[in-house]
């Protein structure tokens, strides 16, 4: 089995989304502030956004849907989870071995040396910067950045061993996550997704079911076990 969870997963845990009118901040949009770019140009101004929003999303907790997941862990059938959130939570829950398709806040990276390790200070500075002197940056994938080639490849193993594929609380447009279940499908799994609303997934699936990802999964993940 392999589970793919968006942004709606953790919107029940109280995370904002940051895209759209949600990611107005300062009169910056997040499409304008999370690029390579804006880094060179202004690491303090950036770090400052990233501040920001980790120290809204360190106060949030793991939903139902979070634990749920977590229990799928040593599951007797093989289980992987492949999430888009930056969040952490679903290893704060007790996932282990997450892909993360967008990487992680609490993690910083050094472009430079090479340099990355797990951090939970907030704040820290703006920027804060590497042993080597460079500037350190979250280990995120921004606008503009292609993806951990071998994380994709980890992930697309995954999908043509997957029997079934759960895609909870995600809108289905972003790519290349909006592309994991038809390749499973193609691979031969069976498609259940979960949302709120349909999404263009949502005619492909072979089981829709709307509603909240905490509210559905726990049901699932019980009967499995």
């Amino acid at each position: 089995m392999v589970a793919l969870t968006g942004a709606g997963v953790s919107a029940e845990s109280g995370v904002p989304t940051f895209r759209g009118e949600d990611g107005l901040w300062k009169n910056y949009r997040a499409e304008e502030i999370a690029t390579p770019e804006a880094f060179a140009s202004n690491p303090k101004l950036v770090w400052e956004w990233y501040n920001w929003r980790r120290d809204l999303i360190g106060s949030c907790q793991p939903n139902p849907a979070h634990h749920a997941l977590a229990k799928l862990h040593d599951a007797p059938f093989g289980f992987t989870l492949v999430t888009q959130n930056v969040d952490g939570l679903h290893a704060k829950a007790g996932s282990m071995d997450v892909l993360e398709v967008h990487g992680c806040l609490w993690r910083i990276r050094c472009d430079s040396c090479g340099h990355i390790e797990r951090n939970e200070i907030v704040p820290l500075p703006e920027p804060p910067l590497c042993g080597c002197g460079s500037p350190l940056r979250p280990d995120v994938v921004w606008f503009g950045e292609q993806l951990d080639p071998v994380l994709l490849s980890s992930i697309t193993e995954a999908l043509s061993r997957a029997d079934v594929m759960i895609v909870a609380g995600t809108s289905s447009v972003v790519y290349p996550a909006a592309s994991f279940a038809d390749y499973a499908s193609r691979a031969g799994a069976k498609i259940i997704e979960i949302n709120l609303d349909p999404t263009p997934l949502t005619s492909r699936a072979d089981l829709s079911l709307q509603g909240r990802a905490g509210d559905i999964l726990p049901s699932i993940v019980e009967a499995l076990l």
